[in-house]
């Protein structure tokens, strides 16, 4: 069968998109979403708390409710196109950072494939005609590469990573403020890693960045991380 089907069958979706099947379970990620509840409202009469409601959020254009202040990543992603359909929740919620580089949610990430995909069933599950909404295309979501779990299990010294990071405040602002160049400020550990990591082995496409990673050991990169999450 070619083309895309959607189905929904006893609160599980399943998606077949180009070869990929996706699937989840809406009550298990009503479960998931209690994570998330500290942050996001749902359901009848959501406002939103820290973060946006996420009522009808499939389909949805990203940063794009009036009466929120959205962080000026997702503005631009909203500006450039990017809305909200499975193949992007699932980047975003796996790894919000490396979707959406000034993205302000400080989120370390669903690593769980399976929490992922339930989360989103539940998500969709609150849109209004979900069995609508189209898919993306599965290549236009980048992805950072994986780094060794050795290197990401390194503690790093946020002393000698406050030393360090004069270089990086000469263009970053340490007031977390978001100035044209994304702010590093209050970043998760492992994200922080994952980025530079990505930057080091050139599969983030900034010249600049590629140069200082290159100069940086592993220790000197989970210094840096251990440093710039503890900072507000």
């Amino acid at each position: 069968m070619q083309g895309r089907v959607l189905t929904k069958i006893l609160g599980c979706f399943w998606l077949v998109c180009s070869g990929l099947s996706y699937s989840g379970n809406a009550e298990q990620g009503a479960k998931v979403f209690q994570a998330c509840q500290s942050c996001h409202a749902i359901g009848a009469g959501a406002d939103h708390l820290v973060g946006p409601h996420l009522n009808n959020l499939f389909g949805r254009v990203a940063g794009s409710l009036d009466n929120f202040n959205y962080s000026a990543g997702l503005r631009a992603a909203g500006a450039n196109g990017m809305s909200w359909d499975a193949e992007h929740l699932d980047a975003y919620i796996e790894n919000p950072i490396a979707l959406v580089r000034e993205t302000s949610m400080r989120f370390a990430g669903l690593a769980s494939a399976e929490d992922r995909n339930n989360l989103i069933a539940f998500l969709r599950a609150n849109s209004v005609g979900p069995s609508d909404i189209p898919e993306s295309l599965p290549t236009s979501i980048p992805r950072d590469p994986d780094v060794d779990p050795q290197i990401l299990a390194i503690t790093g010294d946020p002393e000698y990573g406050e030393y360090l990071a004069s270089e990086c405040m000469t263009c970053h602002q340490s007031d977390g403020a978001d100035r044209g160049i994304p702010s590093i400020v209050g970043w998760p550990t492992k994200q922080f890693v994952i980025v530079m990591h990505a930057y080091k082995s050139t599969a983030r496409p900034n010249p600049v960045m590629q140069m200082i990673a290159a100069n940086l050991a592993d220790e000197d990169i989970a210094a840096l991380a251990a440093y710039f999450e503890k900072q507000q």
